[in-house]
Order: structure tokens, then sequence, then C-alpha cells
């Protein structure tokens, strides 16, 4: 069967466009960490977990450093796919959005659940970053036109 085929430039923008959203959460619960503003949800709605901010702001840095230079190394045509890369993204991928959609799930069904399953906010990047690395796995399972006028 035939790989697809993609230009690494569309690859870099859906991947670049995932990250831009990531980077509204980052900043939106910044924002109402220490500037409140009524137009945004309450920091509270951005906490999905127990952990320190300090900690979390720490972690989620660090992933927007990851998907900013990764983002920009599939636009320029620096990340050469990777076949056996990509099948471990695209299961690791699958299992995430899965994990993340049974969180939506168990939160909408469950009324006694824990608030954990009802942190929309959190559970809704978590489909933002699981998506961005199932797009990060067709980028490594499949062939590329060449770009004639990058």
């Amino acid at each position: 069967m035939p790989k697809p085929v993609l230009r690494r430039q569309t690859v870099g923008l859906i991947l670049s466009g995932l990250t831009g959203l990531f980077v509204l959460r980052v900043a939106g619960q910044s924002i109402q960490r220490w500037m409140p503003q009524a137009f945004l949800p309450s920091v509270d709605a951005f906490q999905g977990s127990s952990l320190p901010y300090s900690t979390l702001l720490s972690i989620q840095l660090l992933i927007l450093g990851l998907l900013v230079r990764t983002s920009w190394r599939v636009w320029s045509g620096r990340s050469l796919p990777l076949p056996r890369l990509g099948r471990w993204l695209a299961w690791f991928g699958a299992v995430y959005l899965a994990g993340s959609i049974s969180r939506f799930a168990v939160g909408l069904m469950v009324p006694d659940a824990p608030s954990w399953f009802s942190a929309w906010i959190p559970a809704f990047f978590h489909l933002v970053l699981a998506s961005w690395v199932l797009v990060l796995a067709a980028h490594h399972l499949s062939t590329f036109e060449r770009m004639s006028d990058a």
C-alpha cells in the first residue's frame, strides 16, 4: 500500500496551530493566576491536577519548547521521516487520544465522578496534545512532495 503524500509545510502548519492552542491554555492560566480577567474562566477551571502551579507551569513550558522546536523542524524540512518513530507515535497518540476521550465521557456520564473528569479546559487540551502527537506520527509515516516554491 503506498504511503500518503504530504507537504512538510502543511504538517508543520498544523503542528504550529495545535501548539498555538496550547500556548493559549498556558497563557490563559498564567493571566488568571497573576492578573485575573473577568472574560476568562477562573484559575481553578484551568487546573486539572493537584500539582503545584509552579511545577505545572514548568512542565507546560518544557512541553511548549518541545512542540515549538519540533513544529519548526517539520515545517523547515529538518525533521526527516522516521517510520519506526512514526509507528510508536501513532500507537502512543491513539492511546493518549482514547484516554482523553474517555476522560470526557466519564465526566459527562458519571454525575459523581471526581472533579478531574469534569475539568473541561485541561481535558480539552489533552485532546489538543494527543492530536499533535498523531499529526507528528503522520509526518513520520508519510512521504513528501518536493517543495519547489518554498
